[in-house]
C-alpha cells in the first residue's frame, strides 16, 4: 500500500489534509520502551504551522492522541495508534481544484488516477499535513534510538542560492545536533541563515516561493546494517524520505558532486582507530554497497519551492478544455523548507531503527 512503510518497524499514515484528522498506526515498536511525551511535543513543534513569518499561518497544535500500543506510558507490544486532530480548516478555498488544477501540484494527476473522487482540499492525501503522523513515528524513534546510542540532525543546506555551511561528514555528532535544535532557524551559520530568511521573506513578498535543500546525519550507526542491491540503506532512506511531499531528490555523502572527482579523490582511505576500522574522509556518506560502515550517515534532500503561490498562473479548464488563468487561494508557506527539516530527521529514524531490528541487531 502507498501509504505504509517498513519490513520491521511498519508504519502507515491516514487522513487528510482537512479531514477532522491524521495519523498513523506503528506496529513492531520494541515493547517495554517508555517515550518522553514531552520530548515528543517539543519535536512536533519544530514542524507545526503557524509558529512565525516564514510558514503558512493555518494553525493547529499538532497534538497527538494515543489511542493504543501505550500501558501506562510504555510500549506494549499492540500496534500504536495516534491521532492528531485538525481544527483550522479552511475548505472553500479549493473548491475548484477538481477542474482547475494547480501547477506543481498533484491536482492533475490525481484527476487522472481517482476520476473526481479525491478530495482536493488542502490538497487532500498528497498534503504536506501528512507528514505531522510521520513526525510522531519518526519522533518516538528517535528516542529509541537515542537510548541505543544513535543520534539524528538536519539542517537547512541551502535555501534558493545561499548556502550553509556542511556537516563534516567524518566528525558530526551530538555537539552539532544540540546547536541546531536550540536554533529558532536550523542553520549552521547564522549569517548566511539570516541571508535566507531575508531571501524568503523577499519571495513572500513578491507572492511567489522558494525551495532548498536539507541535510541529514545520522551518528553512532553500527556497521552492517542494511543488503545490497535492492535493500540497501540508501534504498530504505530514500524510500521514506520521498513520502514526504515536494522531495524531488536525494544524494548520500559526495551525491553528484562526487562525479567530478577522481576516484583517488573521493575513494575513503582506510585506517585502524583504537582497534577500530574507520575512513579519514566520508565521501561514501556512512554507507557502502548498500551496508552501512560505522561511520556517520550523511545524506542531502532537495525540496522543490512551494507551489502554491500568490502570482496569477496559466492553467486549464478540465471541463471546459480551455486554457485559463487562476489565483491560488488558501494559506501556504513561501518555503516549506524549515519546517521539513524534523521531518527529515523522522524518516531516517524509522528507516534506520527498521533496519537494526533486522537480523537481532537490536540490542
Amino acid at each position: 500500500m502507498s501509504s505504509t512503510y517498513g519490513k520491521n518497524i511498519r508504519i502507515s499514515i491516514f487522513g487528510q489534509s482537512h479531514s477532522e484528522a491524521v495519523g498513523v498506526v506503528v506496529d513492531g515498536l520494541p515493547s517495554g520502551f517508555r517515550p518522553d511525551l514531552d520530548e515528543l511535543r517539543r519535536f512536533m513543534d519544530r514542524r507545526a504551522p503557524g509558529k512565525n513569518s516564514y510558514s503558512t499561518p493555518r494553525k493547529e497544535a499538532d497534538a497527538p492522541e494515543f489511542l493504543s500500543g501505550l500501558n501506562g506510558g510504555v510500549t506494549c507490544g499492540a500496534p500504536l495508534v495516534a491521532l492528531i486532530r485538525s481544527k483550522d480548516t479552511r475548505s472553500a478555498d479549493y473548491s475548484n481544484l477538481k477542474d482547475v488544477p494547480r501547477p506543481g501540484h498533484a491536482d492533475f494527476t490525481a484527476q487522472l488516477k481517482y476520476k473526481g473522487a479525491q478530495d482536493v482540499a488542502g490538497g487532500g492525501h498528497f498534503s504536506g499535513r501528512l507528514t505531522a503522523p510521520l513526525c510522531v513515528a519518526g519522533g518516538i524513534c528517535l528516542q529509541i534510538l537515542k537510548s541505543k546510542g544513535i543520534e539524528i540532525g538536519a539542517h537547512i543546506a541551502s535555501i534558493g542560492n545561499i548556502r550553509d555551511v556542511r556537516f563534516d561528514a567524518s566528525s558530526v555528532g551530538r555537539a552539532d545536533f544540540h546547536l541546531l535544535r536550540g536554533a529558532a532557524f536550523p542553520v549552521l551559520d547564522e549569517a548566511r541563515g539570516a541571508q535566507m530568511l531575508t531571501a524568503i521573506e523577499q519571495a513572500r513578498k513578491d507572492g511567489d516561493s522558494l525551495g532548498g535543500v536539507i541535510e541529514c546525519a545520522v551518528t553512532g550507526v553500527p556497521g552492517g546494517l542494511g543488503d545490497p542491491m535492492f535493500d540497501g540503506m540508501e534504498n530504505r532512506i530514500a524510500g521514506i524520505v520521498f513520502g514526504i511531499p515536494a522531495v524531488k531528490g536525494i544524494e548520500f555523502g559526495s551525491g553528484f558532486g562526487g562525479t567530478s572527482l577522481r576516484g583517488s579523490d573521493n575513494n575513503d582511505s582506510f585506517y585502524m582507530d583504537g582497534g577500530r576500522v574507520r575512513t579519514r574522509t566520508n565521501n561514501h556518506g556512512g554507507i557502502l554497497g548498500g551496508i552501512t560502515s560505522g561511520m556517520p550517515i550523511v545524506f542531502r534532500a532537495a525540496v522543490k519551492p512551494t507551489p502554491s503561490i500568490a502570482k496569477e498562473q496559466y492553467s486549464v479548464s478540465l471541463s471546459g478544455k480551455s486554457n485559463v488563468r487562476m489565483t491560488i487561494k488558501g494559506r501556504h508557506d513561501p518555503c516549506i523548507v524549515p519546517r521539513a527539516v524534523p521531518v527529515v530527521e523522522a524518516a531516517a529514524a524509522v528507516a534506520v531503527l527498521d533496519a537494526l531490528l533486522d537480523g537481532n541487531k537490536y540490542q
